[in-house]
C-alpha cells in the first residue's frame, strides 16, 4: 500500500468517549470516527475504506462482498463473532482482534458482580439512605443472606486468559476452583484446582461463572438442563456472551427459586430489549455490558489496535483470528 490508508472506526463512540483519543491510530493513516454505525449506513462508510474498525458493527458475509477495497479489519474487542470471519477469508481479508486487554478488568467485574450477590451492598446502602437502620431497633441488620466466600466452590466454563484470573482471584478468597475447557492444559498450580466438564461444574459449583466464547456449540448452552443440575444455593454469573444463556430458562429458574441468584453484563439482543424475560425475574441483577470499560483496558485496546494496523501494514498482521 503506497498512500496513506483510508481507516474507518464504525462505533469508536465506546471506545473512546473522550478520554481515550485516537492519536495513535491517526498517525498511521486517514482516519474516520464514527460514533455509532447503523447497518444501512455501512456500505456507504466503507466504500472507500482500506481497513475498517468494528467493536460490535456486524460485518456480515454480504457486506464484505461488496466492498472490494477493503483490506483489513480489526475488532476493538477479545470476541469477534460480530465478523463474518468465513467471508472475510475467503474474500483474503485478515481479521484480527484484540485478545488481551480486558483480562484484569473483566476479572474484576465478574467478581464485583459475585461479591454484590453475596452481599447486597448496594440494597442495604438504599435501605439506610431511606431510613430502616434508624429505625430497626439494633446497632445491625441485613436484609439478604451474607455468604462467605472462603470454602466454597467456583466453576468456571472457559478457562483462557479471563477465566484463569478470574480462577486465581477466587483461591485468594479461600474458593476452591474447578475449570471447563475444550483445551485443558497448564493447570494453575495453587492447591483445590481441577479440571472438570460443565456437567459437573453445573452440580458441584456454588458459583458458575462464564467466560466462554460464542460459538455455534456454546450458543444457549446455559439452559434448562444446565439449571436443573444446578444448587438451589448457586449463583450464575455471565461477563462473557450473552446468547451463551437461555433467558427464558434462567427467568424461570429464578422466580421458581431454583437457584440463588444471578448476574449478567450481557444478554441475547443488545442495547436490552423491554420484552428481555431477565428484566423481571427475581434475584438478577443486570449491567450494561460494561466489565470491559475501564480506561486503563480501554487504552490497552486502542494501542493494541493500532499495533495490529501497523502489523498488517507491515506485511505481517498479527492477532489474526481466520487464518485458517
Amino acid at each position: 500500500m503506497t498512500s496513506l490508508p483510508r481507516i474507518v472506526i464504525l462505533d469508536g463512540a465506546t471506545l473512546n468517549p473522550g478520554d481515550n483519543p485516537w492519536t495513535e491510530i491517526q498517525s498511521l493513516g486517514t482516519v474516520e470516527v464514527f460514533g455509532f454505525s447503523t447497518t444501512d449506513e455501512l456500505e456507504s462508510r466503507l466504500a472507500d475504506a482500506d481497513i475498517a474498525i468494528t467493536n460490535k458493527v456486524t460485518l456480515g458475509g454480504d457486506l464484505l462482498r461488496r466492498l472490494p477495497g477493503l483490506k483489513f479489519i480489526t475488532v476493538t474487542a477479545t470476541g469477534y463473532d460480530c465478523v463474518d470471519v468465513a467471508a472475510a477469508r475467503e474474500l483474503g481479508i485478515p481479521v484480527s482482534n484484540v485478545p488481551t486487554y480486558g483480562t484484569d478488568s473483566v476479572s474484576q467485574f465478574a467478581f464485583a458482580q459475585l461479591l454484590e450477590l453475596c452481599h447486597r451492598v448496594s440494597l442495604h446502602d438504599a435501605a439506610v439512605r431511606n431510613g430502616r437502620w434508624q429505625t430497626c431497633g439494633s446497632f445491625s441488620f441485613w436484609l439478604t443472606p451474607q455468604i462467605e466466600l472462603a470454602g466454597l466452590t467456583m466453576g468456571i466454563i472457559g478457562f483462557g486468559r479471563i477465566g484463569r484470573r478470574t480462577g486465581a482471584l477466587a483461591n485468594a478468597f479461600g474458593m476452591r476452583v474447578l475449570a471447563a475447557d475444550q483445551w485443558q492444559h497448564d493447570p494453575p498450580d495453587y492447591d483445590g484446582f481441577e479440571w472438570a466438564d460443565a456437567d459437573r461444574v453445573a452440580s458441584e459449583a456454588d458459583a458458575v461463572l462464564l467466560h466462554c466464547n460464542l460459538t455455534d456449540e456454546s450458543r444457549g448452552m446455559i439452559d434448562a438442563s444446565f439449571l436443573a443440575r444446578m444448587k438451589r444455593s448457586a449463583f450464575l454469573i455471565n461477563a462473557s456472551r450473552g446468547p451463551l444463556v437461555d433467558e427464558a430458562a434462567l427467568a424461570a429458574a429464578l422466580n421458581e427459586d431454583r437457584i440463588a441468584g444471578a448476574a449478567t453484563d450481557v444478554v441475547s439482543i443488545e442495547p436490552i430489549r423491554d420484552d428481555n424475560p431477565l428484566l423481571g425475574a427475581k434475584h438478577m441483577l443486570i449491567t450494561p455490558h460494561m466489565a470491559w470499560s475501564t480506561l486503563a483496558a480501554r487504552k490497552r485496546m486502542t494501542s493494541t489496535t493500532a499495533a495490529n494496523i501497523r502489523d498488517f501494514l507491515a506485511g505481517s498482521p498479527q492477532n489474526v483470528v481466520n487464518s485458517k
